[in-house]
């Protein structure tokens, strides 16, 4: 009777549980589908500002391709305002479980994540996007007359852009789970040449068949990696030192 008991409180842990996140998620979703009518709404200035910095002549081949160029910008604007709210809420879950320290030290981590993803996307957009632009125009110099749809150079910088957005977050995201005692150090530096292969074939996907700009594109994903190994063991270390100072204080009582 007492198992059954105990079983039905846990089940009963898990459904709040579930419900609260699934809470949480809602509130996001909503944030994003407002932000995205924002961005929606400033569609025209958004989509001058980066035609300006386009070396050619953008064209429409469909009374749809603008539409999309609108989803594209509001998805954008979408992701910009909702990431650090998204991380807001999951620390708002995570809270109760935490110590007044780690609550202090976690909430930290909710604008560095904004700042990170704003760094990566201005990365991606500054750096990556000119060098495979530049790259992809002087292979087709003189050789035939080039046309670009509104809408392909759309998709191609959000390709450029997000997955760079994402990458500049793995250092803060080793911190945290080295924090939780799910990461080491040691693991990330034994799984090294495994990240690196991963790194490089994601690095051909982002940039065009050319092996020096792969390896270009691939550099600074490999660099966030070693980054990220570091950052790792500051936290491990503290971790380890604090958990030693806990066992000497036991030891003593």
């Amino acid at each position: 009777m007492a198992n059954d008991q105990q079983i039905s409180q846990n089940e009963m842990d898990w459904t709040e549980h579930l419900g609260e996140l699934r809470k949480r998620f809602f509130w996001s979703f909503i944030v994003f589908a407002l932000s995205f009518g924002v961005g929606f709404y400033f569609r025209e200035e958004i989509y001058l500002y980066i035609a300006n910095d386009v070396p050619f002549q953008l064209t429409v081949l469909s009374p749809f391709d603008i539409i999309w160029v609108y989803v594209i910008i509001g998805t954008m604007v979408g992701l910009i305002i909702t990431v650090p709210f998204l991380a807001f809420q999951l620390w708002l879950f995570i809270k109760p479980g935490l110590t007044k320290h780690e609550k202090r030290v976690s909430l930290l981590y909710v604008p560095a994540i904004f700042i990170l993803f704003i760094l990566g996307l201005a990365f991606g957009y500054f750096v990556i996007k000119d060098l495979v632009l530049n790259f992809l125009l002087n292979l087709s110099d003189g050789l035939v007359n080039e046309m670009f749809t509104v809408n392909n150079y759309f998709k191609f910088i959000l390709q450029i852009t997000v997955p760079f957005a994402f990458f500049f977050e793995v250092p803060l995201i080793a911190m945290f789970l080295t924090s939780l005692g799910i990461l080491t150090p040691a693991f990330m530096k034994k799984t090294r040449k495994f990240a690196y292969l991963i790194l490089v074939v994601i690095g051909t996907m982002l940039s065009p068949p050319d092996f020096i700009l792969q390896l270009v594109v691939a550099a600074p994903l490999i660099f966030l990696y070693e980054l990220a190994i570091i950052t790792s063991g500051i936290v491990y270390r503290k971790r380890m030192k604090k958990l030693e100072e806990l066992n000497q204080q036991s030891k003593e009582l």
